[in-house]
């Protein structure tokens, strides 16, 4: 590195040339290289040009309700088109599955922010775990019953005197059984597996219509499907929520999350195909045309109902009070709390 030279050591002209050979070599590699020079520095330090640092982006994890399927999909548009970014927080993914207890994990806060339905954050509540619906990405449950057609079922109140694979504990069964009279219905332990369903033509199984029906179609299957959501146990299902702290402490982080996945969920109804490879990325077990079919099938369960008004996300203190009602009817809640402690729309887009 060449010494600073000073003037009593150069005359003026020579300290001049210097300066002017500088500014041309700087002119000259700048040309070279593509690039702008870099902006002057004023006295003070600050860059007297326009260019800022891009700001820091916040550190943020969502649990999954299960492995990456297109009922995620607003969430993996978010990411793709850089909503969350844009909103300030790098966001990951974290999936799910039959292991994995989301609520536990946000409410330990090992995550910011969580997915589960609509009763399960009900009884979390009642268990003690302080959590918080802040958006409902379905209107309506994907959950159905699945029959054969033959069997001749046309609704939940022909149920007795057939099989059903089903979870004995599950708070929509323990409903139906109620309000039907299932008295008469043979329960066997639903596994997941398809098999013995598809071997006996008086059976119906617990599935999702964004999943199953395909899967049994493609096997030459003629089956129909019951919408749990048409049996009057209408909850909100793919919640997200977080904790109660982390409203009080962070409600500009929890505004941003909600704003940029409702943001996602919008981009992702017109475009879903072009964001299911990032989906199957994180699920490979899941064709594209798997994909597609449950996201058309989704469709109307996110963007229907309140939601053609209101917006991807909405939720509504009759709709919360009614599950929580039917839950406690049955056994599963034992007192109800304020529903004002359960859920809020402030963090929603105005509409």
């Amino acid at each position: 590195m060449a010494t600073k030279m000073t003037a009593n050591k150069r005359s003026v002209k020579k300290m001049m040339a210097l300066s002017l050979c500088a500014v041309l070599m700087t002119g000259m590699l700048a040309a070279c290289s593509g690039k702008t020079a870099a902006p002057e520095t004023a006295s003070s330090g600050e860059k007297t040009g326009t260019a800022s640092a891009e700001p820091k982006l916040e550190k943020s994890t969502l649990v999954l309700n299960w492995f990456a399927e297109p009922e995620h999909g607003g969430n993996f548009a978010a990411v793709q088109q850089g909503f969350y970014k844009d909103a300030g927080l790098d966001m990951t993914l974290t999936p799910g599955g039959p292991q994995v207890s989301s609520t536990q994990i946000v409410a330990s806060g090992k995550a910011d922010f969580g997915i589960a339905n609509g009763d399960d954050i009900l009884v979390a509540r009642q268990e003690g775990i302080p959590i918080v619906a802040i958006a409902a990405s379905f209107q309506k449950s994907p959950q159905v019953l699945i029959y054969h057609k033959e069997a001749g079922i046309q609704d939940f109140s022909n149920l007795n005197g057939h099989a059903v694979y089903v979870a004995p504990t599950a708070s929509f069964w323990l409903y139906m059984k109620s309000k039907y009279k299932l008295d008469q219905v043979k329960e066997l332990k639903y596994t997941g597996s398809l098999v013995n369903f598809v071997n006996d033509p008086n059976a119906l199984t617990q599935g999702y219509i964004t999943s199953e029906p395909y899967t049994l179609e493609k096997q030459g299957v003629n089956v129909g499907t019951l919408l749990i959501a048409d049996s009057g146990y209408n909850l909100y299902a793919n919640v997200y929520f977080t904790t109660e702290k982390m409203i009080k402490e962070h409600p500009d982080k929890v505004k941003a999350f909600v704003e940029a996945t409702v943001k996602g969920w919008d981009y992702y109804k017109s475009h879903a195909e072009e964001i299911n490879p990032a989906i199957h990325e994180q699920n490979p077990d899941m064709d594209l045309d798997m994909m597609k079919y449950s996201a058309e099938k989704e469709m109307d369960l996110v963007f229907g109902g309140d939601a053609a008004e209101q917006g991807v996300g909405t939720m509504t203190k009759e709709r919360w009070e009614e599950v929580q009602k039917q839950l406690i009817e049955v056994g599963v809640l034992k007192d109800a709390e304020p529903i004002a402690n359960v859920f809020t729309t402030e963090f929603l887009p105005a509409k």
